[in-house]
């Protein structure tokens, strides 16, 4: 018999639903721990990076972008997804930096990983802190949500509050706020650029690069 924490939930098979541009629907059929088998919709995510920088002054450069799936404008971090095949995070996460907040770093680390919803997807987002900033141009992002950015910078205390008064909601963003306020208090410490990132999502970017 089975120890309990020891059940490996085989897949008995699994359904491609939908595989679109950015994500992909598919069904698995997964035995459960006493025999039956369980259907679980499971959104394939490319992954994706986020950016908290601060400056030397403590403050945090934010974004106030349109959201389509919640119909209104969030204040977030700079991100954007791993859609480039065989591209290094850390050389996605810069880009992402010039190109919707205006700024390169000379010094980064890895703040945190997070899996924002398990329950149903693999996505899993790396965000890093970035420091030693630098002023940039950013290119023309075209006529897509992008070229509506506001970028704002807040005193990274004045962030945080916003957190606990619910003008920042977006999960990653939430987190990376307050993981930065640890470890600019001394609390905590970043992680080398290139740590370890178990659970970053692949079998999106294989089915996008047709290996899957």
């Amino acid at each position: 018999m089975t120890q309990v924490g020891e059940h490996d939930f085989p897949v008995r098979s699994a359904t491609d639903i939908y595989s679109g541009r950015v994500m992909a629907l598919r069904s698995d059929r997964v035995v459960m721990p006493g025999g039956r088998v369980a259907t679980r919709e499971i959104l394939e995510h490319p992954g994706a990076v986020a950016v908290v920088a601060v400056d030397d002054g403590g403050r945090v450069r934010m974004l106030h972008q349109y959201r389509h799936a919640v119909r209104r404008r969030l204040w977030e971090l700079p991100a954007g997804l791993l859609d480039v095949a065989g591209e290094n995070p850390a050389v996605t996460a810069n880009r992402e930096l010039t190109e919707e907040a205006g700024l390169s770093a000379d010094t980064w680390g890895v703040l945190l990983d997070l899996v924002p919803s398990p329950g149903f997807s693999d996505e899993s987002v790396r965000v890093y802190l970035a420091r030693d900033l630098t002023e940039v141009e950013r290119p023309d992002m075209g006529d897509d949500e992008e070229a509506d950015l506001e970028l704002r910078w807040f005193p990274l205390a004045d962030a945080v509050e916003m957190v606990f008064t619910g003008e920042v909601v977006n999960a990653v963003s939430v987190a990376g706020l307050l993981a930065a306020q640890a470890v600019l208090a001394g609390d905590a410490e970043t992680r080398p650029v290139d740590a370890d990132w178990p659970d970053r999502p692949e079998r999106f970017a294989r089915r996008r690069d047709g290996d899957d």
